[in-house]
């Protein structure tokens, strides 16, 4: 009966290890499935800072954006000069297109 219990317990040892690699490979697949389907456009993310930043989008220019995996990294300039590097979280199919507040910093 031990012999089983102990058999029983490595074979769920092996079968484990398997299970988080299988686990693991769809996890690694998001970031990539999140990038790919990113739906934030130009307007959106001027809207969105402009709100977070207290200024009204027409006033703002984007200077750069990149997306890695569900974070989307702009850099925008003011009329007044000031330049803000902001991050969006969201914006994708795993989020249904929904975003978090951005979070902007000024430079």
């Amino acid at each position: 009966m031990l012999n089983s219990i102990v058999g029983y317990k490595v074979n769920l040892a092996r079968f484990g290890g398997g299970l988080v690699v299988a686990c693991c490979i769809p996890l690694v697949a998001c970031g990539s499935i999140a990038e790919k389907t990113n739906g934030l456009s130009d307007e959106r993310i001027l809207s969105e800072a402009g709100g977070t930043l207290g200024i009204a989008p027409s006033d703002l220019t984007m200077e750069s954006r990149r997306v890695e995996g569900v974070n989307t990294y702009v850099t925008l300039k003011g009329k007044d000069g000031k330049t803000y590097a902001c991050t969006i979280n969201g914006g994708n199919l795993f989020s249904f297109g929904m975003t978090n507040p951005p979070v902007c910093n000024a430079r």
